[in-house]
């Protein structure tokens, strides 16, 4: 039975509250356990004293997630799946966001295969002040040929970035491990013909291993069954990605049912599940632009429906783009709006005769703002006060944004409306316009109530700035 509170965690801790964790109280260390911004292992007296190695054992199983945590990669960019606890956001957070791997194959010219490999390593949409990526590259054995196969995992490995290698034959998958030994693919996959082989190269190379069964929930509940008990761990399931029809009905009903066992007990499938939006371009769409809308649309289906890792085609900006914001967007965890730090900001090249102008640390609020600034050519300060995470409007209704707030985040950043700048004025959102009087009395300085929306900015700066004397 897992435990979900710090004070069942708490029972399991020396309880001496000696803030070796870094922690002023084991209670605190405990909130950290149960939400997972913390490990056991940051407890020293709890890993080193002898006494306490039965409780560090059994804690350390109370609090593994009910989904199976499988890593693919090493190093920096090592990528984890899987690890989640709930079956709806809402009930805690999900964790560990779903990973998209863009296909290769090991037959395409070299020129062609190191392009494709950089594109994909190289991807980035900035978004809400953070860069999105993707996550690796799918070694397609379509040669089925063991020396090509190894010769594209060579030049994939080189790029440094996760791999999956996709092949039923195991003396392919054998040759691409051979010449990645150290860079813990995921190997795809082993089935009812091939379970045998592809179960013996997981376990001599410490490998992770995809298990598949199309449409086949039995079967793959006895494949996974079948390596867990001959010391394998870390396990995927494909329950298979139908395309279109009754089949894709079918795909989501059994992605649905196996999430719903895992989350509920049943230890025996409850590992992460691979989606292949790819096959939507096996479905007969002759048009690719169309094959690659249809990719999109699977892709958002399975992520938001228990799909942790993925395979996908289209490396398309109108394919990637949704798939990405997507995918940030649902594992966007519940419990702390994202957020900017509190700072002074400058956007462009301020000077002292630059306008001064506030907004929250909610990063959508911020990064809206900016963007209206800079795009605009407008040099000018912005100040980012601390309110949680919450916009203007909802900030100033609950208290998080006030005068005195405001006067707290600019002490803070060192700035001094009399000396940093020669018209001590300050520009409020227009949605915090009830703050002026008291930020004026607060800050000592001039206060111009701006627009409510920061699109408006341009135009309002060239009917009140700079600012009479």
């Amino acid at each position: 039975m897992k435990i979900n509170s710090p004070l069942e965690a708490y029972k399991y801790l020396p309880q001496t509250n000696c803030g070796e964790c870094g922690e002023a109280t084991c209670m605190a260390f405990a909130s950290k356990l149960i939400d997972r911004s913390g490990k056991t292992s940051d407890c020293p007296p709890l890993v080193k004293e002898k006494k306490f190695a039965k409780k560090l054992a059994e804690l350390d199983r109370l609090l593994a997630p009910e989904i199976r945590q499988v890593t693919i990669g090493a190093g920096e960019k090592a990528v984890n799946i899987g690890g989640d606890d709930v079956l709806y956001r809402h009930k805690l957070t999900f964790f560990n966001k779903t990973k998209m791997f863009f296909d290769v194959a090991d037959n395409m010219e070299e020129a062609a295969l190191v392009a494709r490999v950089k594109q994909i390593a190289g991807y980035k949409k900035f978004y809400v002040g953070r860069n999105l990526l993707l996550d690796g590259v799918a070694i397609r054995a379509v040669s089925n040929d063991p020396v090509k196969f190894a010769a594209a995992v060579k030049k994939v490995a080189e790029v440094g970035i996760p791999m999956i290698f996709c092949s039923f034959n195991p003396a392919v998958l054998k040759a691409g491990l051979e010449v990645a030994k150290d860079k813990n693919p995921l190997l795809y996959a082993a089935n009812k013909d091939n379970w045998k082989e592809i179960g013996e190269l997981a376990l001599e190379y410490k490998v992770p291993v995809v298990v598949s069964a199309f449409n086949d929930l039995d079967a793959l509940k006895t494949l996974a069954k079948t390596f867990a008990e001959a010391g394998i761990k870390d396990i995927v399931l494909d329950p298979g990605t139908y395309p279109t029809g009754k089949g894709l009905k079918d795909t989501f009903t059994n992605f649905l049912k196996i999430r719903r066992a895992g989350i509920m007990g049943d230890t025996e499938i409850a590992y992460p599940i691979m989606a292949l939006p790819f096959t939507a371009w096996m479905a007969g769409i002759a048009d690719p632009v169309s094959a690659s809308y249809w990719e999109t649309v699977m892709a958002s289906v399975f992520t938001i429906r228990y799909g942790d890792i993925m395979i996908l085609h289209s490396m398309e900006p109108y394919a990637t783009m949704p798939e990405v914001h997507l995918a940030e967007t649902i594992y966007t965890d519940p419990r702390s709006p994202v957020a900017v730090d509190s700072k002074m900001y400058k956007v462009g090249n301020p000077t002292a005769d630059s306008p001064v102008l506030f907004t929250t640390n909610f990063a959508l609020t911020y990064y809206t703002v900016e963007s209206d600034l800079s795009s605009n050519g407008i040099d000018c300060w912005l100040l980012a006060v601390n309110t949680d995470g919450i916009g203007v409007e909802a900030a100033v209704a609950g208290g998080q944004l006030t005068a005195d707030k405001v006067k707290d985040a600019f002490d803070k950043a060192g700035f001094d409306l009399k000396t940093a700048v020669n018209h001590n004025t300050v520009i409020t959102p227009g949605l915090a316009a009830r703050l002026q009087g008291d930020l004026e009395d607060k800050l000592g300085a001039s206060v111009k109530v701006g627009p409510m929306d920061s699109g408006r900015l341009p135009g309002w700066m060239e009917k009140n700035w700079p600012p009479k004397k």
